[in-house]
């Protein structure tokens, strides 16, 4: 029996001076990702853009438990987004959606 793999849900606010699309940043992230830990990183952390809170100016997106803390690190890491010097903050980390939109409500 295969089990589907736990998840954790990441609040990200991105910090430049031209708002980039969310694509761009979830790219620099990547990169961070595949620069810090190589192919084999990138594939275990499964990072997904999960939705775009516009009105709050946050990015909600997705990866795998076991590769929280390579997350984290790539995401502290992150400098260039889309070109331009930027930097990526993380308000919140959660194993649902519902806990992590309670977490953020604050921010």
């Amino acid at each position: 029996m295969i089990k589907r793999e736990k998840r954790r849900y990441l609040a990200l606010t991105v910090v430049t001076e031209q708002p980039p699309s969310e694509e761009a940043v979830l790219d620099a992230v990547q990169a961070s990702i595949h620069r810090l830990f190589g192919e084999y990183g990138a594939s275990r952390a499964n990072l997904r853009l999960i939705k775009n809170r516009t009105e709050k100016g946050q990015i909600v997106v997705c990866c795998s438990h076991k590769a929280l803390e390579q997350v984290r690190a790539a995401i502290a890491s992150t400098t260039v987004i889309d070109g331009k010097v930027g930097a990526v903050h993380m308000l919140g980390v959660s194993g649902t959606l519902k806990a992590l939109s309670k977490k953020t409500e604050t921010n």
